[in-house]
This record gives structure tokens, C-alpha cells and sequence, in this order.
């Protein structure tokens, strides 16, 4: 998948910012940033049904946001080539995220 560094501001903006679950997306993208996954590590690191994991996860795929290897329940997940190359765009949106839930008393 090769798009505009603007086109993929804009599916970040709309994924994490600008729809529902956006807030878990983020928290799954930090922490598969950080270490490689499956679905039931990141369930227990960010104590979230698997239920919920499974679809923001297939959400992030489907949008080439992560990728994964494996099959079933071993099927680790990493941010994909062009996320990791537009991370600091990620990064602006997230701390936009995390200051507005700051300020109204959460995380």
C-alpha cells in the first residue's frame, strides 16, 4: 500500500481520532509499537475483553495500520511498514488524545 503521507494522516485521524474505539486502536498501536503481540497479551496488558481486541485489531489490519504472522491464537501482531514510516504522525494525534483526556480526568 503506497498513499500520501497526507491520505494516511487522514485514515489515522479518522481510525484513532475520529470514530468509536478510537482510544483502544491508539492503546493497541503504543503497545505493539513497543513489543509484538497476539490478541490475548494485549487483553491482559490493557485489560480489554478479547472480544473488543479481535475487532479493533482486525479494524487496524483491514486499514494496513498493523500486520500480523501466525495463525489463531498465536497470531502475533506488529505495526505495518508504512505506520512505522508515519509514526510521528500517530504520535501528533495520540498526545492530541491523551491531553483531552487528561484534562477531562481520564487515563
Amino acid at each position: 500500500m503506497s498513499i500520501s503521507r497526507r491520505s494516511y494522516k487522514q485514515l489515522l485521524l479518522w481510525l484513532i481520532e475520529g470514530s468509536r474505539g478510537g482510544v483502544n486502536r491508539g492503546r493497541i498501536i503504543e503497545a505493539i509499537k513497543k513489543e509484538p503481540l497476539n490478541a490475548n497479551q494485549l487483553c491482559l496488558l490493557l485489560d480489554v475483553d478479547y472480544r473488543t481486541i479481535r475487532h479493533h485489531l482486525d479494524v487496524l489490519e483491514k486499514n494496513h495500520l498493523i500486520t500480523s504472522m501466525g495463525e489463531h491464537y498465536g497470531k502475533v501482531f506488529f505495526i505495518s511498514q508504512d505506520l512505522e514510516q508515519n509514526y510521528g504522525d500517530f504520535e501528533e494525534i495520540w498526545n492530541r488524545i491523551a491531553q483531552r483526556l487528561k484534562n477531562n480526568g481520564r487515563k
